[in-house]
């Protein structure tokens, strides 16, 4: 029996049979003790070659969407990841598992409050809903986490030929996706009571948790080692170099990686990605170098929103007022306010996306300092909006 047990094909084909008896119907908690019992552990490119063989067998891609949770909570714990690549600081798969980290550290805390809402008096009520708003909104976060597998992973997956796996992750993220839009709008609603809190938890709240620590699981698992094994080194490095177009997660990187075959190549790249070519301007022009200068010695802070409300650049001057890092890029800037100064947020981008207003200014005492905060609407010469500029100084 031993024998057939390391036998690859007699493993997938066991694999195969458990997880088709999961669509039948089957108890997980049976079909889990069969696998112990059976198997043990399953290499992950096993898992992964099982669930393309379903699918390529006729196996509706939404019908393992469906089973996915099912069997990767079956599977938990029982995929074999010996043999797994090491991986360096600062390697797009490092800085995933570090936002994992972050992202399961604010699971856990909003998993926290949602189970202390019985205990909160009713007259705090709001309050609680605010904090609540401000741990979903921070969550909400993963979706620049799920953007950078869909768009620069899964494209390097599907060029060998592995595409079910993605599709049926891909769905699962959107799946997420949209269950974390549901908890914000209903924490949003100024009716909402205790009473319709306490009735969306187990529909809503608690099942969203539980899929983002799922995928997790599936992520480190399965999708990470298997990745490590079929990307190059060429792949990982476009990866790096295009991941800032989406931003971080919860997550700044420390270390700036770069792979020891291509660090002579690469050596004059700047680290994010960019070229340092010129910006060129009807008064004149700029190397990238020489613009980063200016715009972190300017006695001000920038932050720029574009168009469609996702914050895309920040000064880095040495002593700035409100502390960034680059785990702010491309998030929504409705996401990087306090709940409660959200509806003068979205007040003064709809303003300058309409052409009613221009120029939004702020004075506000902090830390000893008197602090001016101006927002501006960005026009091109043809008066479209091009986004928002806030300008905070001493």
């Amino acid at each position: 029996m031993s024998e057939l047990i390391n036998n690859s094909r007699f493993r997938k084909t066991k694999l195969k049979e458990l997880i088709l008896k999961l669509h039948k119907g089957e108890s997980p908690g049976k079909v889990r003790q069969e696998l112990i019992e059976s198997l043990q552990a399953i290499p992950y490119g096993e898992v992964v070659e099982v669930e393309q063989e379903l699918i390529n067998e006729g196996l509706p891609e939404s019908e393992v969407l469906k089973l996915c949770d099912i069997h990767g909570e079956v599977l938990e714990g029982h995929v074999d990841q010996s043999g797994v690549k090491e991986i360096p600081a600062g390697h797009p798969v490092d800085v995933f598992i570090q936002e994992n980290k972050e992202i399961s550290k604010t699971v856990e805390k909003a998993g926290k409050l949602l189970y202390s809402l019985e205990k909160v008096p009713d007259d705090n009520f709001r309050n609680f809903v605010l904090v609540l708003q401000s741990s979903f909104n921070e969550l909400m976060d993963i979706d620049k986490h799920y953007q950078r597998k869909e768009y620069l992973v899964f494209p390097h997956l599907e060029k060998n030929e592995i595409t079910g796996p993605p599709k049926v992750m891909w769905g699962k993220h959107d799946e997420i996706r949209d269950q974390l839009k549901g908890c914000i709008s209903l924490l949003r609603e100024n009716s909402l009571s205790k009473q319709d809190l306490e009735e969306a938890l187990e529909l809503l709240f608690f099942p969203v948790l539980k899929a983002m620590s799922d995928m997790i699981h599936k992520e480190e698992e399965i999708l990470f080692p298997m990745c490590l094994d079929v990307l190059t080194a060429e792949d990982w490095w476009q990866v790096h170099k295009q991941t800032l177009e989406f931003g971080y997660t919860l997550y700044d990187p420390k270390v700036e990686w770069k792979p020891e075959e291509f660090r002579d190549k690469h050596e004059n790249e700047e680290p994010d990605g960019f070229s340092q070519g010129s910006v060129s301007l009807p008064s004149g022009g700029f190397t990238v170098n020489e613009l980063k200068a200016i715009l972190n010695t300017a006695p001000v802070d920038m932050t720029f929103v574009d168009k469609n409300d996702k914050v895309k650049f920040f000064s880095q001057g040495k002593h700035r007022i409100f502390p960034r890092n680059r785990s702010i890029i491309n998030r929504d800037v409705r996401l990087c306010h306090p709940p409660g100064s959200v509806d003068i947020v979205e007040k003064i981008i709809e303003d300058f996306r309409s052409g009613k207003e221009s120029h939004a200014p702020f004075w506000i005492q902090m830390k000893g300092k008197f602090i001016l905060i101006e927002y501006f609407a960005l026009r091109d010469d043809n008066g479209e909006y091009l986004g928002t500029l806030e300008v905070s100084q001493d």
